[in-house]
Order: structure tokens, then sequence, then C-alpha cells
């Protein structure tokens, strides 16, 4: 595992990942952010009982479902993405944000990682 990503086991089962270290190769690149429909259960929405995404930067999908602004049909970038690369709700984003496991468990850089990397034109993770 990567020192950059720390594993936040949820008591559901679920393992999150905190990707704040401060040589963390994921800030400044955000090529997720803009390539990915970011959906989740609207349950995660600020709107609902415990939840705590800013349901005012996401937009229904369908009766359970929801996504950040701008990533609706993909390819689209989040609206919480900053100019810097880095995520402006870092502490209230989705569950999809948080289980999203950008290094694999050997440390490695995920594949799909690297591939958007270079698909949007920024340095791939030295391995």
């Amino acid at each position: 595992m990567s020192k950059t990503q720390i594993p936040d086991p949820q008591a559901d089962g679920r393992i999150f990942y905190d990707m704040a270290a401060a040589e963390n190769p994921c800030f400044g690149c955000g090529a997720c952010c803009y390539h990915y429909r970011v959906s989740f259960y609207h349950g995660e929405l600020d709107t609902q009982p415990g939840g705590f995404v800013p349901a005012h930067l996401t937009s229904p999908v369908s009766p359970f479902l929801a996504c950040m602004r701008g990533t609706e049909t993909g390819s689209g970038r989040c609206i919480a993405l900053r100019d810097d690369g880095r995520c402006g709700i870092y502490n209230q984003r989705p569950s999809t944000c948080r289980e999203f496991q950008a290094f694999l468990d050997d440390g490695s850089p995920h594949p799909e990682c690297q591939r958007l990397r270079q698909l949007y034109g920024i340095d791939v993770v030295a391995k």
C-alpha cells in the first residue's frame, strides 16, 4: 500500500482511502474528477439525515442516486475540483471518491489513473 493512500475500513465492510498526504501525486491531477460521472446514493446528501455531501453541488440521477454537478454525462469537470487539482469538498466528498483506490495494494499506481493521466497530458506517476 502506498504511504500516500491510507485505508480507512468502514463498519459495513467498505474501505475508504484518505489521500491527504502532502506528497500525494493526485494533487494537481484531478483527471478522474473530470473523466467519470461521480454518482452516489442520495442518502449521502447533506439534506438527508447523516448526509454530508453538499446537495447544492449535485444533480439528481434517479430517485435514489445523485451525482456531482458537471459530471452528469461523464467527461465533465466535477464542480468541486479546484483549479489547483484538489477537491474543494475533500472532507465532504461522496463515497465514490472515498472508495477510489489510486494505488494498488502493492503500492504501484492504479493502471486506470496512469491511463487517464496520459489521456489528459499529465505526467504519469513513477512506479
